[in-house]
């Protein structure tokens, strides 16, 4: 079976190492040597400043808002994951949907400011399958309007912005470390924070609010990455230049043989790709459903990223119908896309997709 995605797994006789080390020193959790250091190495590899490694993405969000000090009403996109949403309702957050751009497909910037109400409070774009979004337009509007900016740059690890990490806009930016993305401790997450002085505030909230032995300022949750999970990522970072080169092929052979067949995402000019997925925008839904089934028959299962349209969700209370998320997220689908994914299966996924169209 040929999947969307799969998780690498870095040397085994590598992860031993570092798991003896675990068990020879007895600290498994609460901020140990392993996350430290994989802290420190993935600021310098990302060309950040301050890092605090989570559990997993959708804490990271969480933290996030709560740092800020978000409340009220925030601006979002309808295209994304679900946890982009289901997070901000969680923390009594009312998600505000501003519609996406059909090419880009992220938020689109021309829909935020009419957007913005006095109970606005923060925005939160996505860069969607790590596609950065217009970050200098969104950081001018946001201080204009004395707004917060959380950025989900779930997708966007290692993506550069005019040479600089893109993760250094906004007021946080968020990752996600699930097994399935480009750089993975098995579960786990972080949060890039551009403020020095509320890095501390982080730490204790990712920690049920503890500050210290003697206070607890905040109400916090227990959203800590523990050794295991850092041991992982300390062995994936080890191997990324490789995984990025054979990504870069995979994705640039898809765009050979299926240019002028199916619609692509438009890139970014100024910012660079990291290659974490390949998502293809077709005529129609029923056109979607012919080339899945095609495909699912052979045992290659790609993904309808991002589907349904998170402004259809029941649990929204500020309904706004998003004409482009909707449309899109009807007939996008994600094709597999993995550095192991040799050209053989690949060659037979086009062929299947070609004969369909």
């Amino acid at each position: 079976m040929i999947n969307v995605t799969k998780t690498y797994l870095p040397d085994k006789e590598k992860y031993k190492k570092y798991i003896d080390e675990i068990y020879a020193n007895g600290w498994v959790t609460n901020n140990g040597p392993m996350v430290k250091l994989l802290e420190k190495r993935l600021a310098e590899y990302l060309g950040v400043k301050n890092i605090v490694l989570v559990s997993n993405g959708t804490v990271a969000l969480e933290i996030a808002y709560r740092t800020l000090g978000i409340n009220g009403d925030v601006i979002t996109s309808p295209f994304s994951f679900v946890a982009t949403t289901s997070s901000l309702v969680t923390n009594s957050l009312n998600p505000i949907f501003a519609d996406i751009d059909t090419q880009t497909l992220n938020i689109d910037f021309n829909n935020i400011e009419s957007m913005i109400t006095k109970n606005t409070s923060a925005i939160v774009p996505v860069h969607v399958f790590g596609n950065a979004c217009e970050v200098e337009k969104i950081d001018i509007l946001a201080n204009k309007h004395n707004l917060k900016v959380v950025y989900d740059a779930a997708h966007a690890f290692g993506v550069q912005y005019k040479g600089e990490s893109l993760l250094n806009y906004g007021d946080i930016s968020t990752l996600s470390f699930h097994a399935t993305k480009i750089f993975h401790s098995i579960e786990g997450g972080a949060l890039i924070i551009n403020d020095d002085s509320l890095v501390e505030k982080a730490r204790y909230l990712i920690n049920f609010g503890i500050k210290n032995t003697q206070e607890i300022p905040e109400l916090g949750i227990n959203a800590k990455m523990n050794e295991f999970e850092a041991a992982m990522g300390l062995c994936v970072l080890d191997d990324m230049q490789q995984l990025d080169i054979k990504r870069k092929f995979v994705c640039e052979l898809y765009k050979k043989e299926l240019k002028g067949v199916v619609k692509f995402q438009q890139h970014n000019e100024d910012s660079t790709q990291n290659y974490s997925y390949f998502p293809i925008i077709l005529e129609s839904k029923e056109q979607l459903k012919k080339i899945e089934k095609a495909l699912n028959k052979k045992d290659i299962i790609p993904r309808r990223y991002f589907y349904p349209s998170l402004d259809t969700l029941s649990y929204i209370s500020a309904k706004k119908f998003c004409k482009n998320s909707r449309d899109i997220a009807s007939k996008i689908l994600c094709l597999p896309m993995y550095p192991e994914l040799d050209s053989a299966n690949q060659k037979e996924i086009i062929k299947v997709l070609k004969t369909c169209i």
